[in-house]
Formats: structure tokens, sequence, C-alpha cells
């Protein structure tokens, strides 16, 4: 993705890009985009620098397995390295889909499971910095996986998905057991229609299918560490609070649904089940073309997509994330896309256009990707979220002698803040600050100038989440004498 930010602000973000923050109760949220990809460091670093200033802290690349393939080409392999190595430096999560580019190349047989499973064990071990791999890419649609069903109506999807997931995850953890393998990815809907026209399965049949196949092949090992859910509504006018209770789709609204499902389908065996870590790896709203970007854009937009104005789309991502951020196993989300495609057919669900430039909604999108990393995107019942530092400088005796007292400091939260200078016996207040700060944010606190009488001091750093708060974090400092 070009994005369309001055070459000083790139310079900007790869120095002053923060590391990666931990998200509320564990969410970190980003975008799929392929266009980070470079065949160079510094450019995949600069593109990563700027995807990181739009708030996005995961990214989610793809690597196409052809049949034949045990080994991504020497290019492929680079790419993939850079792009780790950028999202380590900048503080980004990077996942790695490694998939089939289509039905007509389902690894079905032995032989081109192993070299999928090879193909993927290649790439974390030529790229040490690529830690998460996704196997696969909606299995349970006839567009990327065939067949669905056997000839009797029986499914054949899931158990041939299986067979690929457990060869690939072996692969992978014997290059290194650090290495997190998720499986699924898993499209929000489908028939169960097994003479269809298309057939195809629901995330529902699909999820149960996977659990019977995993039990039957007596399997004592896990198949992946988290799950991958793909959680589009029913169309972009749909808001993402609506639930599907009486049908066999998924999206945001149906975290109980999935999580049930998950236990139905593993718990009691040697892959967790509703405990295991879900990904939403992929969510998007498409927002109208304004007919200023019209000459972008190729095609004509299908009209089953209903896309909404820049402000809903922003609207429904904002929803979408404090849904998700409140939903204890769910460790991830991926905005699918970070930048629009051209072909209208296709998504124009990203925060910038397809020639790079931001749209409207951009900024409270930033925002709210901001407020998810802080702990603050929507309050949580039940959930505590103590504040630490991740920088503290207490002001120096030297400085109290000369009467200026400050304390720097930054919170990994969102926080509120009260410095004190206390007195060290009778602990009463001689000066304060009071404050709020957003994640990230260095805090230069200072509590003014005065001149104290002979006695001994320290500073004190009270801390407290604004939303979702945990007992305060109290830091203190040294105790000084003055004069």
């Amino acid at each position: 993705m070009r994005i369309g930010l001055l070459t000083a602000l790139l310079a900007f973000g790869a120095l002053f890009a923060p590391s990666l923050a931990r998200a509320g109760p564990g969410i970190v949220v980003g975008a799929v985009s392929d266009d980070v990809r470079a065949t160079s460091l510094v450019d995949a670093q600069a593109k990563m620098s700027a995807f990181r200033l739009a708030g996005f802290r995961a990214v989610r690349v793809e690597s196409f397995w052809m049949p034949g393939d045990t080994r991504p080409s020497d290019q492929e392999l680079q790419i993939l390295r850079n792009v780790g190595d950028a999202g380590q430096m900048d503080g980004v999560r990077v996942f790695v889909t490694v998939m089939n580019p289509g039905s007509r190349t389902t690894p079905l047989t032995d032989e081109a499971r192993s070299q999928f499973a090879s193909y993927a064990a290649a790439i974390v071990r030529g790229a040490p910095s690529m830690r998460n791999v996704i196997v696969g890419n909606e299995p349970n649609l006839n567009r990327f996986w065939l067949p669905q069903f056997d000839l009797d109506g029986s499914s054949a999807a899931p158990r041939d998905y299986l067979a690929l997931l457990a060869q690939t995850y072996d692969a992978l953890k014997a290059v290194s057991p650090d290495v997190r393998v998720y499986g699924g990815a898993v499209s929000p809907r489908g028939t169960d229609h097994a003479d269809g026209i298309r057939p195809t399965h629901s995330p529902t049949l699909f999820i149960r299918e996977l659990g019977l196949a995993y039990r039957a092949s007596g399997r004592t090992r896990p198949v992946m560490d988290a799950y991958v859910q793909h959680v589009y509504a029913d169309n972009s006018s749909q808001s993402p609070t609506v639930a599907h209770p009486n049908t066999t789709n998924i999206g945001v609204a149906d975290y109980p649904k999935l999580v049930a499902l998950l236990g139905e389908a593993f718990d009691g065996t040697a892959q967790p089940g509703s405990t295991l870590p879900i990904v939403y790896g992929e969510f998007g709203v498409e927002s109208q073309i304004p007919a200023s970007k019209s000459a972008l854009y190729t095609g004509d937009e299908p009209t089953t997509t209903k896309p909404v104005d820049e402000t809903t789309q922003a609207t429904y991502y904002r929803q979408a994330l404090a849904l998700a951020f409140c939903q204890p196993t769910v460790a991830d989300m991926l905005i699918f896309l970070a930048r629009d495609e051209q072909s209208r057919p296709g998504w124009q669900s990203g925060i910038y256009y397809a020639d790079g430039t931001p749209k409207t909604s951009r900024p409270r999108v930033t925002a709210a990707l901001d407020r998810t990393t802080g702990g603050s995107i929507a309050h949580c019942p039940g959930v505590e979220l103590p504040v630490h530092t991740t920088l503290l400088k207490f002001g120096t005796r030297s400085a109290a002698q000369r009467g200026v007292f400050r304390v720097s400091f930054s919170c990994d939260l969102d926080c509120r803040y009260w410095v004190r200078l206390e007195n060290a016996a009778t602990h009463s207040t001689k000066l304060a600050a009071k404050g709020s700060a957003e994640v990230g944010d260095v805090v230069r606190a200072s509590l003014g100038t005065r001149h104290l009488s002979r006695g001994t001091y320290r500073y004190t750093l009270r801390l407290v989440h604004p939303v979702n708060p945990a007992p305060p974090t109290v830091r203190a400092g040294p105790a000084f004498r003055l004069p």
C-alpha cells in the first residue's frame, strides 16, 4: 500500500513508534494489508511505520503455496523476512496466511499436504521473525476448497482441512515450539447444501465437523494454538452489534455461540476448545466512493454489498472493536482491508482510498484503534486493568534544591495520574499535579516551583485506568533531604 504520507512522517514514525502495547484484556488490533511487503528492509520499515501511524498494531500478509512447492522462492522468503523484521522494529504483530490460491489447488493428497507443510515450515525457518502462521483461508467455501462434501452428502472439507492443519502444525512446531499456529480462518456464513450450485459449509457446521474429525482421528496433540474466524456482517449496512441466534452465521456479536461451538467440538480432548484464543481474522465495512474518487475504481458495485457513508463506516468499526474488546478469549482483530481494492466487485472497506489518500473515516478509526489499545474503547463488566509505567523518572534532589519539581513517565494503558511530593515523615502533600494520558504518551508533569523548608521528601505517582480501573498502582521515589 502506498499510503500518501510525507517522507518526513515516515522517518518520524520509524524513530518514535512505540513498542507493541498490551491492548486492554489482551486484544491487539490491526488490518490485512499485503502492501507492507517490500523487497528491502528499508522499504518494508517505511511502509510499516506509515501503517503503524494509522493506529494499526497488527498486520496480516499472505503467501501462496502452489502444488509442487516445498519452500517459497528466495525472493518471497526475503520479502517475508523484511515484513517480519519491520514489524518487530515498529511494534506491529505480523501474521502470515499460508494458503492455496483457489479450489483448483486444494491440497488433498498426502503428498500435497506434505508439500504445503514443508512450505510453511520453510517460512518460519528462513524468516525467524515470522512467528504467527495462519493455515489456509476460508476452507468452508468452495472458492478456496473442494470438495466441500462427499458424493453421499457427508462433510468432506472439515475432515480434509483437519488433516492439512495437523500436518502443518507438526511441521511448524518442529522448527520452533514458539511458533503460533492458527487454524480455521472460516468464512462467517455458508449454505450447508451438499447438492447446491455452490456447496459451502456454514461456520457452525464446519466447526462441529472439524471437532468430529479430530475426535475420530485419535490424535493426542493439538492442531492449533488459536482459532481464526472471519466476522463480516450480512452486508455493510448492518451494524456489527446484530447477532444471529437463529441462523448458522457468525458475526462479532455471536461470540457466545462461537465459544460454545468450539467447546462442543474440542473440550475434553488434547485440543483446547472453549478456552481457545480467538482471532477475528477479517472484518470489513465497505464505504461509498465519492464522485471525486470514482475514477480510481473499476467495475460495478454488487447490489448486495450495501456500502455506507464514511461516518457510518467509522462508527461500525468502533462498535466492532468495542464488542471484541470485552470478549475474554478474543486475542486479535484485523480490519479487511487497510486500503481499498480498485475493483468495485472487490472490497472498498479500507480507511484509505485506492490511491492511498485517507478517507474521512480514518481519524475516527485511528482514535478507536488507539482507545482499544489503551483499554478505553468500552467498559467491560468484571474487567480490571492495572496500569504500569513503561518509563519513569522522578525529579532529583539537586533539581529540588533549585525549586524545580518534575516527574516524567509513560503508561502502558490509558491512565489518570496523581503526582505528589510528600513529606516522607508525615506523608502530607506539599506539591501535586493531576491529569490524564493516553497509552504511550510521555508525560512531563511539573509540580511547580517552590522553595521548601528543611525536611525529608519523596515523590509518589498514583495511576488508575479511566474506564476499567483496577486498584491503583502506586510508585514511590527515593527519599531525599532538603536543603
